[in-house]
């Protein structure tokens, strides 16, 4: 457990200097948290919605083997 708190410990240190030492550290990290937001809440909100809500579970594990079934099925074919 000490040792991966040291690896982390040191990550982080190497990682915080790097960006400090850099001309242009800060804006880059901003640049990076706002790429993160727009990938996890704006994009996940529009565009990724959640293909079974509102079905049970089995409802849910009966759709995923269908669509693995035709999915092999489909692989077969082309071959």
């Amino acid at each position: 457990m000490k040792k991966i708190r040291q690896f982390f410990s040191s990550f982080w240190i190497l990682y915080r200097d790097g960006f400090r030492n850099m001309t242009w550290g800060r804006p880059l990290v901003w640049l990076i948290v706002l790429k993160l937001f727009i990938m996890f809440a704006i994009l996940r909100v529009f565009f990724f919605k959640p293909a079974m809500r509102g079905m049970t579970d089995v409802q849910k594990s009966e759709q995923v083997g269908e669509r693995l079934i035709s999915h092999s099925a489909d692989t077969l074919k082309i071959q």
